[in-house]
């Protein structure tokens, strides 16, 4: 035990080592606790502004023939409202209370890349006011959140680009949150929290995130293809060409409905932390709830046909994806149940929290119920595109994700201010919520059973919905100021709210062991329970008296712990960057690219783009796995670690698999393109189509895998100590890498073919574009070892660069033979 004197010297250099910064200087911080609060603020300043759209669409529709909007005006507000709702609200949301408490909760001091998360803020603050701020100038998208084509594709003006281009912009911000996450679940954990003691919320964020890494790419994809044929005219989506909108449908709903889940599981995430809690027990059923929430997240990806059963698909889909969209509601029902078996077996305490948590399975049973309607398709074909589904949607998501959030704010507003909500203001608000909910959504289940279409701007007074709509205005306007109360609760709060203290709801959960946020908590703690502050009364002693892991930060580093996935060993001393400009002026670079190409101000977005390419290059070479002052670090208690580790030990390594497979789901999905027109066409490609050939998607797939074996052995020699022949390895698999580029590229160039004309010669030059782009980003990565190696910062015994490098490459080999195969080889394209 270390004496009072050397425990305060220690604690001191920790705050100096975590100070967050001043001044202009604040928004260089990276630390997950200032990154969390910009995050939320923000999440919730884009949701406000959702809100007044939605306020603005209830208000035309309020009674008949209204005329507070005009048509195209209204197109916008509607379509801007769902986009911002889904995409700048409810996933955002998640990810930001995660990056805000998931350290404390894992027991680490931060995430295993902060610097990440800060681009990932940037990047969507700056892709949601980009796309926000469009319905200023009266060029906002109007096509609907969902962009169908051909109306999409087709129409004039610049909106569908900014929707395509703007939200493609922010997926980097939710891809790159999902990342940090899943790292941090798996090798971030305190050491001793086994994979079956990780609370159950870093459960549903490995879940969520994976699911994120499954279903955002194929929109990725989608969104290629839309632009291509808005830019350059491929066709498709234009069936007189060849090309069919359905495949946009299948490419957006296997996106949108994870989606829902995407919203939904992390929601309920807040749940399984707040009801053990408040009921004084733990968690009824931890494995069944593990196990349904996986269940939930899998099945998840089954279900997105239900949005397509007014297509015309045969019935034998039909019938399928109708079990598949009733069977979910089994897993979501055992999370369900046994949260009321929590509540029922413990003694629940009366809390804001808790009413907000008990508003939110009676909002969301009943969005259930209505949705085991919806899944049987006679039903659907009734009520699809009605109102009806509004109703549904709505309940779903503001009882499945909306007011488990606002329980989540008052749990954990204590946590990152140190003051309590005021609980009056708290009670104001829910019951004004809760109640002006059901008053706006309710009667639209009887507005879409009397027909009442969605995406109308007006409407008949014969039609027999002018009193319904009335009473859905004005419970909407109730809501909106139920919201207002909260916003005012938080803004006063955080000022004058009452001091929490330690601890304020007495939970059992490692977020709450330390009153400190900078320095996450004083020392990390061995952890043998579930609920550390429950089952082992001397944990908050061990910490505060710095008798657990890394007490000091003598080297006035800031550091962490990383251990193993499933039991939690530790095995590093991992050293996350500090504040930097870097991750916001990248985020700017790409954002520009994004921003400038959507106006056609295309050597501008170059020079944006360059500007990316370097700040990401910098943040690199200055920032990634620098190689320590020592070999090793005594982190406490006798314990003795490495500071640096490459290979699948590395955080960094575990980050290139976990994005290159998002990477890989995405070339997936543009494969899945080629062959959806393969099967729906009597012969595809057409008779007499021009095809690459066989000759130089042959070659590029031969120089593609020579590229590959030239960086592994690049890898393996370098391991070895033969630096000289690694380096002149790495030189030849750049030259490799470039010829395979040229010779995909040479395939459909030398035989002419035209994409604007045929579905076939597009998707074609998708999947070349596609590998083209990856080869190129291959180049620069082996450019990038070669320099490092040269500069002395890549060694045979510091080696992670390459090591991520030649993953990287795995992934590119794959899509790279997979896009010979295809083009050159499969039956009719030779």
């Amino acid at each position: 035990m270390t004496d009072a004197a050397t425990r305060e010297a220690q604690e001191r250099r920790l705050e100096k080592t975590w100070e967050t910064p001043k001044g202009f200087a604040y928004w260089s911080d990276v630390n997950n606790t200032s990154v969390g609060i910009w995050y939320i603020v923000t999440a919730f300043a884009f949701m406000l502004f959702g809100g007044v759209l939605a306020l603005i669409i209830r208000a035309q529709l309020a009674v008949p023939e209204a005329g507070l909007v005009s048509a195209d005006t209204y197109n916008q507000v509607f379509t801007l409202h769902g986009t911002v709702m889904m995409f700048l609200f409810a996933v955002p949301i998640f990810e930001a209370v995660a990056i805000l408490i998931l350290p404390a909760m894992l027991g680490a001091r931060d995430l295993p890349f902060p610097r990440l998360s800060a681009f990932g803020y940037w990047c969507f603050l700056i892709g949601g006011v980009f796309v926000c701020g469009s319905i200023f100038f009266g060029i906002a998208p109007d096509g609907g959140w969902f962009m169908y084509p051909p109306l999409a594709t087709e129409q004039a003006g610049i909106g569908a680009d900014i929707w395509l281009l703007g939200l493609s912009f922010i997926e980097v911000a939710s891809i790159a949150a999902a990342v940090e996450l899943i790292v941090g679940v798996l090798k971030c954990r305190a050491p001793g929290m086994h994979i079956n003691l990780t609370p159950l919320y870093g459960w549903y964020v490995l879940v969520v995130g994976g699911m994120i890494l499954f279903a955002f790419p194929p929109l990725i994809a989608g969104d290629l293809l839309f632009e291509l044929e808005r830019l350059l005219d491929w066709p498709f989506f234009d069936i007189t060409r060849g090309g069919d909108p359905l495949l946009w449908q299948h490419l957006f709903w296997i996106f949108g409905h994870p989606e829902v889940y995407i919203i939904f599981l992390p929601a309920i995430a807040l749940l399984a932390m707040i009801i053990p809690t408040f009921s004084g027990r733990p968690i009824v059923g931890y494995s069944w709830i593990v196990l349904s929430a996986l269940g939930t997240g899998f099945l998840s990806f089954g279900l997105w046909v239900h949005h397509m059963f007014t297509t015309g698909l045969p019935s034998i889909s039909l019938g399928f994806f109708s079990a598949a969209s009733e069977a979910v509601a089994i897993p979501t029902g055992i999370q369900l149940f046994a949260f009321i078996g929590t509540v029922m077996l413990g003694r629940a305490q009366r809390s804001v929290p808790m009413i907000f948590c008990l508003g939110a399975l009676a909002t969301f049973v009943a969005g259930g119920l209505t949705g085991v309607m919806v899944a049987v398709a006679p039903f659907d074909f009734q009520v699809h595109d009605t109102y009806f589904i509004v109703a549904h949607l709505h309940y779903t998501l503001i009882g499945g994700m909306l007011f488990p959030t606002l329980a989540g704010v008052h749990y954990y507003f204590p946590f990152f201010s140190g003051r309590l909500l005021s609980r009056r203001l708290g009670i104001w608000s829910f019951w004004l919520m809760f109640t002006g909910f059901n008053v706006a959504f309710l009667p639209m289940h009887l507005t879409g059973l009397l027909g009442m279409p969605r995406r109308v701007f007006t409407y008949g007074a014969d039609r027999g919905w002018s009193e319904l709509n009335l009473v859905s205005t004005a419970g909407a306007f109730l809501f909106a100021a139920g919201f207002l109360v909260f916003v005012w609760n938080c803004l006063k709060s955080w000022k004058y709210g009452e001091d929490a203290g330690h601890n304020p709801w007495k939970a059992g959960t490692l977020e709450w062991l330390s009153p400190s946020l900078d320095i996450g908590m004083r020392s990390i703690p061995d952890i043998s329970h579930r609920y550390p502050l429950w089952d082992d009364p001397d944990i908050v002693r061990r910490s505060l008296e710095a008798e657990g892991y890394l007490p000091d930060a003598e080297e006035g580093k800031r550091e962490t712990l990383v251990t193993t996935v499933l039991d939690a060993t530790p095995v590093q001393v991992l050293r996350v960057p500090g504040p930097s400009f870097v991750p916001m002026v990248a985020a700017v670079g790409l954002g520009g690219l994004f921003i400038l190409s959507t106006f056609h101000f295309y050597w501008t977005a170059l020079a944006s783009g360059l500007l990316y390419l370097a700040a990401q290059i910098w943040w690199l070479w200055h920032g990634a796995a620098p190689i320590p002052e020592k070999t090793e670090k005594d982190v406490g208690n006798g314990l003795v670690l490495p500071l640096y580790r490459s290979g699948p030990q590395a955080t960094g390594w575990w980050a290139m698999f976990i994005t290159m497979t998002g990477d890989a789901t995405a070339f997936l999905a543009l494969v899945f393109g080629y062959f959806f027109f393969w099967t729906v066409h009597p012969e595809f490609p057409p008779e007499g189509s021009v095809t690459p050939g066989m000759f130089w998607p042959a070659a590029a797939g031969l120089l593609t895998a020579l590229a590959w074996g030239l960086t592994l052995a690049a890898r393996l020699r370098n391991a070895a100590g033969a630096v000289t022949t690694a380096r002149f390895l790495l030189g030849l698999s750049v030259a490799a890498t470039l010829a395979a580029a040229a010779a995909f590229a040479l395939g459909p160039l030398t035989r002419g073919m035209d994409p604007t004309s045929h579905s076939y010669p597009a998707i074609v030059g998708a999947l070349v574009l596609w590998v083209m782009a990856h080869l190129l980003a291959g180049a620069i990565m082996q450019g990038y070892c070669l320099a490092r190696s040269l500069a002395g910062k890549m060694t045979p015994d510091y080696d992670a660069d390459i090591w991520n490098v030649t993953l990287y490459w795995h992934f590119t080999l794959f899509a790279g033979l997979v896009t010979a195969a295809v083009i050159g080889f499969v039956p009719g394209a030779q």
